[in-house]
């Protein structure tokens, strides 16, 4: 995992030493609104949006843009929105793309040319998911949280399910109350104790994911969704944590006091969500084995990838209907 420094490539991983042995996120750079009509918001211009305009740069393996790929599929917009799938490895040179995962904007060999063209003297990392404005030739937003929230509203007039609200008015205060918990704790959680390069640092962080998904346990046994009786966002964005747990997690990133099929609310839910035809779609497992298990040296040197866990996301759950029929 390198990063950018004035445009120039350097391999570098992150360097922990001046925060104790945590690992540190740092905020996405690219920050553009698309709307569906291209007014400001905020007092900040915005990109109207347009069929055929914009295009997502994704790993199958990456939680965060696995949410940007359900969230497309979710709302219908596979013939708007286009897609480019990097190669699942990660190696020195960062995420890349070869004959079987092409870039097909520019047809560019690795995607830190993606961020060079929208900024030759670029800094940070270089990150998925990306959302590309093919008309203006740049990057137009880095972050995913903002771009599932771009795709469940902007692009209703082309899409083919514009009822399903993933981020509802009434519920907005609770979704972003759980969605502060979640990824503090899970969604980046998992991230904290895999990377930690201290005991205290890795304790810290595998303490507090687990202390949330007891309470996540406890609020998805009395209820179908975690805010409200419909999917949302919040859903979208705990399910792609969930479903790398057993796989990756548990073992690579060792946040092994409990598996999530020691949950049976959470493994319930989280085949509920998967067998979703569209999410389904969107699962890619063995591009999440592959990624994790070959793409950080540090953890695993070796690059050995395990036989197992043996999961049946197919089992039957008594979850009833994720989307309204």
């Amino acid at each position: 995992m390198g990063l950018l420094i004035d445009g120039q490539w350097h391999d570098r991983w992150y360097d922990t030493s001046q925060s104790g042995g945590r690992f540190e996120r740092r905020p996405s750079s690219f920050r553009r609104q698309v709307t569906a009509d291209g007014a400001p918001v905020d007092g900040q211009a915005t990109v109207q949006a347009e069929p055929g305009r914009f295009h997502l740069y994704v790993s199958c393996a990456c939680p965060w843009a696995h949410r940007t790929l359900i969230v497309r599929a979710l709302k219908g917009l596979d013939d708007v929105i286009g897609v480019s799938f990097v190669h699942p490895l990660m190696l020195d040179q960062g995420w890349f793309f070869d004959d079987e995962h092409p870039d097909r904007v520019g047809g560019r060999r690795f995607l830190r040319e993606v961020y060079t063209a929208a900024d030759p003297h670029y800094t940070g990392r270089v990150t998925v998911p990306v959302l590309w404005d093919d008309k203006e030739g740049t990057i137009v937003n880095n972050e995913s949280s903002e771009i599932i929230r771009m795709l469940t509203r902007a692009f209703d007039a082309w899409s083919s399910r514009p009822d399903l609200d993933l981020y509802p008015e009434e519920l907005r205060p609770e979704i972003d109350r759980v969605n502060a918990l979640v990824y503090d704790t899970v969604n980046n959680g998992v991230y904290k104790a895999g990377f930690a390069t201290t005991q205290a640092a890795y304790d810290e962080a595998v303490h507090a994911l687990f202390d949330t998904l007891d309470l996540l346990e406890a609020r998805l046994s009395a209820r179908p969704f975690l805010v409200g009786d419909r999917l949302t966002e919040a859903d979208v964005r705990l399910f792609t944590t969930l479903l790398r747990f057993d796989i990756v997690y548990v073992g690579h990133f060792k946040c092994n006091i409990r598996r999530l099929v020691d949950y049976p609310a959470l493994w319930a839910y989280t085949r509920a969500l998967f067998q979703v035809p569209e999410i389904r779609g969107t699962c890619h497992l063995d591009h999440i084995k592959q990624h994790y298990y070959r793409s950080h040296p540090s953890i695993n040197p070796h690059g050995i990838v395990p036989a197992g866990p043996r999961l049946d996301f197919d089992e039957p759950h008594d979850r009833g209907p994720v989307l309204p029929e």
